[in-house]
């Protein structure tokens, strides 16, 4: 049996909680059509010393989207990814992620998918400290102006409102002051207010880049392999998780970085 054959099979305990029917059937399809090894860690440190001893196997995820970016950040940090491949079968509360990357849904097709699928290599956004991005990024503009008032005040107004009249439609964003720069390319500075920001491993070895603005009608577009944000304290959603405040974040695109194996073409 080739080495290809030998997985190691890494269940995150959510999804052994969320879904115990579709790790089952992962599970069977898996140990049916190669020789698999079990991992079933309680913790995200066990997760990590899961994958740190995998040897030659070849680690499968069964876990939501939060599993995923576990195991290629840690792989990545092992300086593994640029040989090797992933596989996942998406199992757990949140799966969009997997899904958009090409696995297919349900435990069935995404277990055969591990045995035979191909791999393909995928591009990866990476920041300066360490941090990966799978698909993309967004910054969102901030939230509207707190109410004067403590929290507590504030909570009893709300509930009275909600009581004694229909709840008022969600007040407008407000613009973030930001710079955008696109392979040392200036999108916005700081004195021109941004809306959102975007940032998405697209194609042909490039980042897409988005700014709105609301001074201008269309968005400004561009394509680079270095996106650097700055501007006073901003928080960011890169795939499934929410970071910041930061002040500074530079993502640089690291063309075909990694494997996941994904249906043949």
């Amino acid at each position: 049996m080739s080495a290809h054959d030998q997985l190691l099979v890494v269940i995150d305990p959510v999804a052994r909680r969320i879904d115990g029917e579709s790790v089952r059937i992962a599970k069977d399809v898996l140990c049916g059509g190669s020789e698999a090894k079990i991992c079933l860690p309680e913790s995200p440190e066990e997760f990590a010393r899961a994958l740190a001893r995998r040897g030659s196997r070849r680690p499968v995820v069964v876990g939501d989207d939060r599993a995923l970016l576990r195991a290629v950040s840690l792989l990545h940090r092992d300086r593994w990814l640029g040989d090797g491949a992933l596989a996942v079968v998406p199992v757990g509360p949140s799966v969009h992620l997997a899904h958009s990357l090409g696995v297919p849904a349900g435990a069935v097709g995404a277990a055969r998918t591990v045995l035979d699928g191909a791999v393909r290599r995928l591009d990866l956004l990476v920041d300066e400290s360490d941090g990966v991005v799978l698909g993309g990024l967004t910054i969102p503009a901030l939230g509207p102006a707190p109410r004067p008032g403590s929290p507590v005040l504030r909570a009893a107004r709300s509930l009275v409102l909600t009581l004694t009249r229909p709840a008022p439609p969600p007040a407008a964003p407000r613009p973030q002051r930001l710079r955008v720069e696109a392979d040392g390319v200036l999108l916005a500075d700081l004195d021109q207010p941004v809306e959102a920001v975007s940032v998405q491993a697209g194609a042909a070895g490039r980042a897409r880049v988005v700014v709105r603005r609301p001074a201008l009608p269309e968005p400004v577009r561009a394509e680079a392999l270095t996106v650097t944000v700055s501007g006073p304290d901003f928080r960011y959603r890169a795939d499934a998780h929410v970071t910041g405040p930061v002040r500074t974040r530079t993502w640089t695109l690291r063309p075909g970085a990694w494997g996941l194996t994904l249906p043949p073409v």
